[in-house]
């Protein structure tokens, strides 16, 4: 592939995981609120991953894979979509759209303790300020009167938490797993996968589950714009942008995402901004940026007589 097509489609990639995953919180949001959550989540992966695969023999595009690779595509399937967004769609019923993309902005944060944790890589001077910033964010977005009132929007946020740490390892993993070479392929399977551990999540905690006939036009449309743009194209996007960038650049889909999901929250679902959640956006996405900046922070020695620089990049 010229070098022009691929960063123009490095660039269609990161705004498919910026802007439309910015909007499916909202859309979950909407949809939690008349189906139940594993089944919501499993009906959208299922979906996604049969119409991936039916695109794929109309493309005429060899689904055949290793047993190593489908393997991988199962752990993957659980760490993202079975653990990493059902038990986010779950938290939904306790805490805004909002919150919840803020408290995943904090993603990167995650990633570079996990690579500390997992590669013994070393965390640069920039992105031990930025991990302070995230700890002193996520303190701000909690430590509000509307979480700490309610017992199940502490539930909501401590499951979220998790969630994002699932996310992050999975990240990590897919960046490095034996998977299948076909972004579309590799999606299929993990759709599929993470969709019927999904289904039987969702029988084991007695789920009711409809037909989407019985379901209102808003849940619908949800639903829809859900399986073709938050799965089909933001997903494959995700997994492309694992294989050609780091997973530090993945994470900075975090940038924008809670700023779409807050201001989507906020105009559809009236949720309330508090300032104290726009000091944490603030201090959080600073934080993040801190993480990921290659740019050298410069010290000003007068002790010395010259200049000091801390090189963020080693």
């Amino acid at each position: 592939m010229p070098r022009s097509s691929q960063t123009l489609l490095i660039i269609l990639a990161f705004f498919s995981i910026y802007v439309i995953w910015g909007s499916t919180y909202l859309l979950n949001k909407i949809a939690v609120t008349e189906l139940p959550p594993f089944m919501l989540a499993s009906f959208r992966f299922i979906t996604a991953g049969l119409l991936i695969f039916l695109l794929c023999k109309i493309m005429k595009i060899n689904l055949k894979i290793s047993k190593k690779q489908f393997l991988n595509t199962i752990i993957a399937g659980f760490l993202f979509l079975s653990f990493g967004n059902g038990v986010v769609v779950w938290a939904l019923r306790y805490v805004d759209s909002g919150f919840a993309a803020l408290e995943i902005s904090a993603q990167p944060l995650i990633v570079l303790i996990l690579l500390r944790i997992i590669d013994n890589k070393k965390i640069k001077v920039m992105s031990m300020i930025g991990v302070g910033l995230g700890i002193l964010g996520m303190y701000l977005l909690v430590n509000q009167k509307q979480v700490l009132s309610g017992e199940d929007s502490l539930l909501g946020m401590a499951m979220i938490f998790v969630c994002l740490v699932s996310w992050a390892y999975g990240s990590i993993f897919v960046s490095k797993a034996e998977l299948p070479l076909n972004y579309f392929v590799n999606t299929g399977y993990q759709m599929i996968t993470g969709g019927i551990m999904l289904m039987i999540m969702s029988l084991l905690f007695g789920e009711q589950w409809s037909l989407p006939n019985t379901w209102s036009g808003e849940v619908q449309l949800s639903m829809i714009l859900l399986v073709i743009f938050g799965s089909i194209v933001a997903f494959t996007s995700f997994n492309y942008l694992l294989k050609v960038v780091s997973p530090e650049k993945v994470a900075t889909s975090t940038y924008v995402n809670p700023i779409i999901a807050m201001s989507l929250g906020w105009y559809f679902l009236y949720e309330q901004i508090t300032s104290q959640s726009i000091l944490a956006a603030m201090v959080l996405l600073t934080g993040v940026y801190f993480i990921n900046t290659k740019k050298r922070l410069v010290l000003f020695s007068r002790f010395r007589g010259r200049t000091t620089k801390l090189d963020a990049t080693k």
